[in-house]
């Protein structure tokens, strides 16, 4: 077998693994996706009737884009309900009371279980954007092998 036939057999065998794993990575995305949507649905979480973001007012939080935005009014939510201040900074007033404070005390578990949220909410978004990723990349490793199959049969001796 010559150099040009084995860079031929070489250029056909990758283009037709990245045609046959390209789709396979773009379903996954779509699965990985449709996931999160069930996910987000099960947690029945829906927009504020009145607030901002005004668009998305008593909608559903069923996408990873949705999931940021509505963390984000519950960053906003806490940090009124907590003077502006973050859990550290409640956490701190409160370990520097004398002898504790009920009130800090609950406000840093508002501050808390807010965060918590927060972070649950971010990370479907972050879920979000990786199926994104998948399937775009899976498109085009399906495109890019499509090329190469098309390459390697043209060079073809």
């Amino acid at each position: 077998m010559s150099m040009l036939q084995a860079a031929v057999t070489l250029l056909g065998a990758v283009g037709a693994a990245m045609v046959l794993s390209g789709p396979v990575m773009a379903v996954q995305g779509v699965r990985g996706r449709a996931e999160i949507r069930r996910e987000l649905r099960g947690q029945g979480i829906s927009f504020p009737r009145t607030g901002p973001p005004a668009v998305l007012a008593g909608r559903a939080v069923v996408t990873g884009p949705q999931a940021r935005a509505f963390a984000d009014v519950i960053g906003d939510n806490v940090l009124a309900a907590t003077g502006g201040r973050t859990y550290a900074q409640v956490s701190a007033e409160l370990m520097a009371a004398p002898g504790g404070d009920d009130e800090l005390a609950a406000l840093r578990q508002t501050a808390f279980t807010g965060q918590m949220l927060r972070a649950s909410l971010l990370n479907a978004y972050q879920a979000w954007q990786v199926t994104t990723l998948v399937i775009g990349l899976g498109a085009l490793l399906t495109a890019t092998g499509a090329a190469l199959l098309t390459a390697s049969i043209a060079l073809a001796p």
